[in-house]
């Protein structure tokens, strides 16, 4: 069939709609609940394929999944079900079934969702095959699926209907998957180092942690504003104040900001932090973590990402960010005059910018995108790093790494400031100017340093990102199943 129209497309979808509706009333009349009910015992279809023995003619399964392919030619139905393990064939005949299960076998349409029981057998041609003497509905889909199961191709589509795009791109679910086992792969690792898993605030009463601009929402109860967290942090460091050395939260942090291919204004992070540690602890830890990851990818450790290789054999390079600036940038970055000039090149507006700022936006542009391997980026000027323990001798420079990979970041680590006398004269510097992403100072921060926090490393990774790299998408979009989207039919 070519390519419809779309008036057309949308009367032939109404079309097929009224016709699946029709049968409802069909499944009814012969005593079938269209849309089911608890259907126990059932296996993954891909155990089933697995457990195949040509020798044992007898042996009993019982599946559940979606029809995908669905031919009739006749007296034998051939159907196609897939689940999230994987996909077989089931063989429906009025020889084995039951007259009303035979019946309501010829009412069966693609998108459906059915439960067979049978003997595990193969036809012919060698396809694997349940043979059904059991067929029982489990929900009938009054939608037919996307362009004869091809699934959903156009992207925006995709992310809309994330639905119907997992249903009918098993690519899809398998990714998602993969997801959920890097997840749990963190989880297993810090709890192996002794990590307590923790939950924070979600709503603040202060926007704090990072410098970004908050989600504003408000508790009618109590009448205040509170803002969705930017960060995890602050609440945190207030756990090791407490006594509780090693923690960790996987959370999930809004940032009213822009979208982008990197960037989802609700995004999932690892944070965690350890007594008695620094940011080089920090290192060890993420580049074994990581690197974890990566070896249960990939044997050789090299795995694809953007039409590159990216090599995550230990150890990864080291560099600071100054030696990074210069040998990008081709000058030092103390040479303001010069880094003003270029950011202006680069479309920089940097007028009303401090320095370090403009530093960092000209590094952000000339020097992320390069770093392909992983690439440990030590050492930020101190003043972009307002909860961040200065180096020792250097008091322009913080002790503060990101890793970089695939030109992004994928991790940031500190060692943690606990001078509370400089942490509240930090925010202080902080507030000016930057009214709207921190208009209040938060005094209960800096009043529990005041009781007294451990020296310790803290680290903050994007499992979105994360996850992109490691698994080789082209956008965060694709690493979010609900990724946040403009008003369908909007500019």
């Amino acid at each position: 069939m070519g390519f419809m129209e779309p008036e057309r497309e949308v009367r032939a979808i109404s079309e097929y709609e009224q016709a699946r509706r029709e049968k409802l009333g069909k499944l009814a009349a012969l005593g079938v609940d269209p849309y089911g009910s608890r259907f126990d015992g059932v296996e993954g279809l891909g155990a089933i394929r697995g457990k195949y023995d040509p020798a044992n003619e007898e042996q009993v399964v019982r599946g559940a999944g979606r029809v995908v392919l669905l031919r009739d030619i006749g007296k034998l139905i051939f159907l196609t079900l897939r689940d999230w393990t994987g996909q077989v064939q089931a063989g429906l005949t009025g020889k084995l079934l039951e007259e009303r299960g035979w019946q309501a076998a010829k009412l069966l349409d693609l998108g459906d969702i059915v439960g067979v029981e049978g003997a595990l057998g193969a036809t012919k041609t060698g396809e694997i095959t349940i043979w059904a003497r059991r067929l029982t509905m489990l929900c009938k889909a009054t939608l037919p699926p996307p362009s004869k199961w091809h699934g959903l191709v156009d992207v925006e589509q995709r992310y809309r209907q994330r639905h119907v795009d997992l249903f009918s791109n098993p690519e899809v679910v398998r990714r998602f998957l993969e997801r959920a086992a890097i997840i749990e792969q963190v989880r297993v690792f810090l709890r192996g180092r002794g990590f307590v898993e923790v939950e924070t605030p979600m709503m603040h009463p202060i926007a704090g942690g990072a410098a970004a601009r908050p989600f504003v929402t408000h508790h009618n109860a109590l009448d205040i504003d509170l803002y969705l967290r930017i960060a995890p942090e602050l609440y945190l460091k207030r756990l090791l104040v407490g006594g509780m050395e090693r923690v960790f939260e996987i959370n999930r942090s809004f940032r009213n900001e822009g979208l982008s291919t990197q960037h989802n204004p609700e995004f999932t992070m690892c944070e965690l932090y350890q007594a008695y540690a620094d940011y080089g602890v920090m290192l060890e830890l993420l580049e074994e973590m990581v690197g974890g990851l990566a070896a249960a990818r990939s044997a050789e450790m090299r795995l694809e990402f953007g039409g590159r290789l990216i090599d995550w054999r230990r150890p990864w390079a080291r560099k600071t960010y100054a030696e990074l600036f210069a040998e990008h940038a081709g000058f030092p970055l103390t040479e303001i005059d010069k880094v003003r000039a270029r950011a202006r090149q680069l479309e920089v507006g940097e007028a009303n910018m401090e320095d370090a700022v403009v530093v960092n936006e000209v590094f952000e542009k000339v020097v992320e995108g390069k770093l392909i391997n992983p690439t440990f980026v030590l050492d930020y000027p101190a003043a972009l790093c307002p909860l961040t323990r200065r180096k020792a001798g250097e008091p322009g420079v913080a002790e503060r790494f990101e890793l970089m990979a695939g030109g992004m970041e994928i991790a940031n680590a500190y060692t943690e400031l606990n001078d509370p006398a400089v942490q509240e004269e930090n925010f202080r510097r902080q507030l000016r100017g930057q009214a709207e992403t921190m208009a209040v100072m938060d005094e209960d921060f800096v009043q529990a340093l005041k009781y007294g926090m451990p020296p310790a490393g803290g680290m903050g990774v994007g499992i979105d990102r994360l996850v992109m790299v490691l698994t080789n998408l082209a956008s965060i979009r694709e690493a979010i199943l609900f990724p946040v989207l403009r008003p369908a039919g909007g500019g």
